[in-house]
C-alpha cells in the first residue's frame, strides 16, 4: 500500500492529518489520490487545519464519487494527542459523524459536530484566533508586571482563580517564565491558521483588527527563525520591541 489510492483500494474509512491545504489536496485529489480509488463506501476524515475553502472543494469532489468526507481538526497539541484528550470539531454529515463518534472518543475528551462540511474547520479558525490573541495579551501582560518588577508567577498565581483565568493561561505561562519554547504546536503552524482565518473573514466582508495584529508579530517572529518554537514564544517580539524579556523571579 505506497499511494492513497492504494490505501484507499482496501481501507474504507481513512484519516488524514496533514500540515496545510495543499498537501490535503495532494493526497486526495493528486496523482495516486484517495479519490482514484473511492466508492461510495469511502470515507475521508481529514483532521488536519486547513482552509475552509479548499474543504469543501475536497468534499466535493469526493461526493461527485459518491464518497463523503468530514473535516475534524482539533485542539490540545501534541500533550493532547498523547494523552487522548484533544478537543475535536466536526464538520459533515451527521450519519457519518455518528458511526465515527466512537474513534473521536478515543481520540479526545470533547468532540462535537459543529454543522455540515467546513463548519468544523471554521471552528478551528476561530480556536487559533482566540489562543493566539490570547497569548499577545499574557506577554503584554506579563511584560507590564516584570517591567514593573512584581513577581510575575505571584501574578499568575493571583490571577488564575479569577476572571483571566484559563486553560491557555495555566498552559502557557509556565513555559514563558521558565523561557521554554520547546515546541508543541509550532509558530508557524499558528501564522498558517492565522492567515487562513484572516482570508475567510475578508472572504465574507469581515476586518479582524487585532487578529491581524498578532499575525504580524508572528510574521515578524517566523522571519527571524523562530517559526519552530512553541506558540507561546510568539511574545518573543512583543520583547524584542520593547527590549526587555520575561521570566520568572
Amino acid at each position: 500500500m505506497g499511494t492513497p489510492a492504494e490505501v484507499a483500494k482496501t481501507v474504507k474509512k481513512i484519516i488524514t492529518m496533514l500540515p496545510d491545504g495543499p498537501d490535503v489536496q495532494d493526497v486526495v485529489l493528486g496523482k495516486d489520490g484517495i479519490i482514484e480509488a473511492a466508492t461510495p463506501e469511502s470515507a475521508l476524515i481529514d483532521m488536519s487545519s486547513i482552509s475552509p475553502t479548499i474543504t469543501k472543494k475536497i468534499a466535493a469532489a469526493l461526493e461527485a464519487k459518491g464518497a463523503w468526507a468530514l473535516d475534524a481538526p482539533v485542539s490540545g497539541g501534541e500533550p493532547g494527542a498523547i494523552k487522548g484528550e484533544l478537543a475535536i470539531m466536526v464538520g459533515g454529515p451527521e450519519d457519518l459523524f455518528d458511526e465515527m463518534k466512537p474513534v473521536f472518543d478515543i481520540l479526545g475528551k470533547s468532540t462535537v459536530r459543529v454543522g455540515e462540511t467546513g463548519a468544523g474547520q471554521t471552528t478551528k479558525l476561530v480556536n487559533q484566533i482566540l489562543v493566539g490573541i490570547h497569548i499577545q495579551a499574557m506577554g503584554e501582560a506579563f511584560l507590564l508586571a516584570t517591567k514593573a518588577d512584581v513577581d510575575p508567577m505571584k501574578v499568575f498565581e493571583a490571577i488564575r482563580g479569577g476572571l483571566a483565568g484559563s486553560n491557555v493561561l495555566n498552559a502557557k505561562v509556565p513555559l514563558i517564565l521558565d523561557r521554554n519554547f520547546k515546541p508543541g504546536f509550532r509558530i508557524r503552524l499558528h501564522q498558517k491558521d492565522l492567515k487562513n482565518a484572516l482570508e475567510a473573514a475578508s472572504s465574507l466582508g469581515l476586518s479582524l483588527p487585532v487578529t491581524g495584529a498578532v499575525q504580524e508579530m508572528i510574521v515578524s517572529l517566523v522571519a527571524k527563525g523562530k517559526g519552530d518554537d512553541d506558540h507561546s514564544g510568539i511574545i518573543q517580539e512583543l520583547e524584542s520591541r520593547n527590549q526587555y524579556e520575561i521570566r520568572g523571579a
